[in-house]
């Protein structure tokens, strides 16, 4: 009896380890700008590992693929962090990551943990990277530091031009 007791315990520890995997609630402000000209930006969200920069996974990129020219991916350089650290190895567009730009607003987006680029993340601590570039526009990144693998409070942190406010929290 204690045998198969231990067992369940042993099996329910292991199976509840592998049902924490935590969703990523993510919210993008992308701020109403009162310019002659005004595009929507060109927005990437991808998970950096701090201790050295190097990106852990790209989750979304808002991007127009209906332009003419190329499908818009020409000018997906313009957002150079993300780029040169995940980028430029994709192919485009990316399946469950790519989509199109977005008007001015808050932007709510959930990454489940069991799918994409969370999937293979290990518990740790890592910065949330949101860049926008926008045509006639500037250019703008904002880090958000989080705590992978447990749910805990939102963290925020808030753009000066192209970006608003972004809000990261693990559920």
């Amino acid at each position: 009896m204690k045998r198969s007791i231990s067992l369940l315990t042993f099996a329910g520890a292991a199976f509840g380890s592998s049902a924490m995997a935590a969703d990523l609630n993510v919210t993008v402000e992308v701020p109403k700008l009162n310019v002659a000209e005004y595009h929507k930006p060109y927005v990437a969200i991808w998970i950096e590992n701090p201790a050295d920069s190097t990106a852990a996974g790209t989750l979304a990129v808002w991007y127009d693929a209906k332009n003419r020219e190329d499908n818009g991916a020409k000018w997906l350089k313009d957002m150079r962090q993300w780029w040169r650290k995940a980028g430029r190895e994709m192919s485009f567009p990316a399946d469950g990551v790519s989509g199109a730009t977005r008007a001015p607003g808050p932007h709510k987006l959930v990454f489940s943990g069991a799918k994409g680029a969370l999937k293979s993340l290990k518990p740790g601590q890592y910065n949330l990277v949101v860049e926008a570039a926008r045509e006639v526009g500037g250019h703008e990144a904002v880090r958000v530091p989080f705590a992978w693998g447990k749910p805990g409070k939102p963290a925020s942190a808030k753009g000066s031009a192209e970006l608003g406010a972004v809000t990261v929290s693990v559920k």
